[in-house]
């Protein structure tokens, strides 16, 4: 602001400065009506504080605790207790506490609880490829999960990149989370990322397992989980088989494949040389691709994913093959992508609400105690046979 700050006192004041006539006393068109010039640049000047005071008296103030408390009729100690969740309030003054906060519009500064509690009341989580209907579904049990423990979820993308897994986890270190749920992208190189966050945040991986750090794990046993899958196409009539799936970089991809051809051996079925590329749709196309490329098809094809799955029956239909009559399609997974695509497809069921249940309570576990041994907790899955797996054609 040019020249000497003064103060305008009152509105007449300003309607001596400026009369009537020439500038509007409505504060709120106050400055459409003036035309500042050298002569009355210090008239300017007051009219510009006087306004700006006017329309800071218009705005709303924030409610503070102690407006809270003396709603209530309650301490500031007690309000705040209250509002913490404290125990050493009794259910009746907390509700009359809540309830002047509610009506007043009070909200607690998350910034100032941490700095007061060391507590963040929040858990991040990072997962490969957030689009992914596995980890979307996953994503929602475990935030219903936090929410029944007032905590609340911040996701974050790794977009299957380890170098971007490394800043997610940085930057939810830096914002200090109480702990992580993690979804690593790769069974190597994501051992440093992991281990520096650890020195900061409690981290339970979830889904995916990376070896050489001591952290909770949970997930699914994926041997038991194909031996469904190939006893059903063996009951179908099948004889011939082949699994297109994710590589070796994530654990997942490697304890399917190897199931696959421990079991495929113990069954007696002939295998096709697998096609490995990655969970996705486009990498189902691809495969569906190769196949077709290769020419007499298989009896089944098991796909490591349910994504997969819809890839390649979505080729196979475009090249005029049908699912099921001419060859059967498993996926992976259980989503609901794999209930409501056309044919309904087989797969395994991972239980997420399990899966999320478990994650949690390890986190909160691993926040209260931090010197407990990693635990490993594997879950059964279930088999939901559907159209995509109709044997029929092969059994006549």
């Amino acid at each position: 602001m040019i020249g000497t700050a003064m103060s305008l006192s009152s509105e007449s004041q300003v309607a001596e400065s400026f009369p009537q006539s020439k500038c509007e006393i409505d504060y709120t068109i106050l400055f459409l009506g003036c035309q500042p010039s050298r002569e009355n640049a210090r008239k300017t000047q007051l009219l510009w504080e006087w306004s700006a005071r006017r329309l800071m008296e218009t705005l709303p103030q924030a409610i503070k605790l102690h407006d809270v408390a003396e709603a209530a009729g309650v301490s500031i100690a007690t309000a705040s207790r209250a509002l913490g969740g404290k125990k050493r309030v009794s259910r009746e003054t907390a509700k009359i506490v809540l309830e002047a906060a509610e009506r007043l519009g009070y909200r607690v500064d998350p910034i100032a609880r941490a700095l007061r509690e060391g507590s963040t009341r929040t858990v991040g989580m990072v997962v490969p490829i957030i689009g992914n209907p596995h980890f979307a579904e996953l994503i929602a049990a475990i935030e219903d999960e936090l929410q029944a423990f007032g905590l609340e979820l911040i996701i974050s993308d790794s977009h299957a990149e380890v170098q971007q897994q490394a800043k997610r986890l940085r930057t939810l270190v830096d914002r200090r989370v109480d702990g992580i749920l993690l979804v690593s992208h790769d069974a190597k190189k994501s051992v440093p990322a992991i281990r520096e966050s650890m020195r900061a945040a409690p981290v339970v991986q979830i889904d995916r397992k990376v070896n050489g750090v001591k952290c909770d794990f949970v997930g699914i046993d994926d041997d038991p989980a194909m031996r469904l899958i190939l006893d059903h196409l063996v009951e179908q009539g099948v004889h011939r088989v082949v699994l297109t799936s994710a590589d070796d970089l994530n654990s997942v991809g490697r304890a399917r494949r190897e199931a696959f051809e421990r079991h495929v051996s113990e069954l007696g079925l002939t295998s096709d040389p697998h096609i490995i590329d990655n969970f996705s749709v486009e990498a189902g196309r691809d495969a569906a691709d190769e196949l077709l490329r290769r020419g007499d098809l298989p009896d089944a094809i098991v796909a490591g994913s349910d994504m997969n799955a819809v890839g390649v029956i979505a080729r196979l239909r475009e090249r005029g093959v049908d699912v099921p009559d001419q060859v059967l399609v498993t996926g992976f997974d259980g989503t609901q992508l794999s209930e409501i695509y056309n044919p309904p497809i087989t797969t395994v069921r991972q239980p997420v609400g399990s899966l999320a249940r478990n994650a949690v309570a390890f986190l909160l576990s691993r926040i209260a105690d931090p010197t407990e041994p990693a635990r490993d907790s594997r879950i059964a899955t279930e088999l939901v046979v559907r159209a995509s797996t109709d044997g029929r054609a092969l059994k006549s």
